[in-house]
């Protein structure tokens, strides 16, 4: 048996509750100042640097030629609520990518933090964490993170990378084999590597394409992808900072992330 319970507001309260809401609405939607503005989009346009092919990013349905992503749709909102036009500038590669804020071909981007960058650029606070793991073949006796730090077992991941930096510090024991990542699929498949380490959205990648596979379920560590914003722009950098924490409280990166179909991230809290 349901039972109904019914609360009484007075008008006063009604009325302030209202305006906290309205007050609220009002500030998650508000566009920048014309000097926030000029300085976020020089161009009169937001264009957004995205790494085709990542979800982090921006992919493109086959079928439909749509894109989706995170980045791909948090910039289109963050142009949204600029009232600029919203361009996607798309990378074959971060690395391609970052080369590109050099002559200033993208506004914002959303990539790893690390203390090289941050001389470049100024990040808004994590929008969320990338899980770092191992993936591991069909047939592979490997079955947690302990069972890989063990003489003979060869462990690939990309080379001067943060996975680099950490594993080369901590697996005493395990044959470390540095190389693109482009090429970890592929040593796999073939038997040159018994375990790849990278971050989980791309271990579960390359996992769709190894029947079998498994990405195991601990993390060694994790990486903060916040937006990242070239130096030389602080005047907006306010206005930035202040919209990824309402998209992050208003549900905007969760929607954002799970409609991309992103795997192995942790949403990183409104501060």
């Amino acid at each position: 048996m349901r039972t109904s319970v019914r609360y009484s507001i007075s008008p006063l309260v009604s009325a302030f509750v209202l305006g906290v809401v309205l007050t609220g609405c009002a500030g998650i939607d508000t566009a920048p100042t014309p000097e926030a503005r000029q300085a976020l989009a020089p161009t009169g346009k937001l264009r957004v640097g995205l790494v085709l092919g990542s979800p982090i990013h921006v992919i493109r349905e086959s079928a439909s030629g749509q894109m989706k992503g995170m980045g791909h749709d948090l910039g289109k909102e963050l142009a949204r609520r600029m009232g600029i036009p919203f361009e996607p500038v798309l990378y074959p590669s971060l690395r391609v990518l970052l080369a590109g804020s050099k002559s200033g071909d993208w506004d914002v981007a959303f990539f790893l933090i690390n203390p090289a960058r941050m001389k470049n650029f100024d990040f808004t606070a994590p929008v969320l964490e990338l899980e770092l793991g191992y993936l591991v073949p069909k047939g592979s006796t490997i079955s947690a993170s302990v069972d890989v730090d063990q003489p003979g077992i060869r462990v690939a991941f990309q080379g001067k990378s943060t996975v680099d930096a950490i594993l080369s510090r901590t697996l005493k024991n395990a044959i470390l084999i540095r190389g693109p990542l482009t090429a970890g699929l592929e040593m796999l498949k073939s038997g040159k590597a018994d375990v790849y380490a990278s971050n989980k959205a791309n271990l579960f990648a390359m996992s769709d394409q190894l029947p079998g596979s498994r990405v195991l379920s601990e993390r060694f560590a994790a990486e903060r992808v916040a937006m990242a914003i070239p130096k030389g722009r602080r005047t907006g950098f306010t206005y930035a900072r202040k919209f990824i924490e309402d998209a992050k409280s208003e549900g905007l990166v969760k929607a954002a992330v799970e409609k991309a179909g992103a795997r192995g991230v942790v949403l990183v809290p409104p501060q």
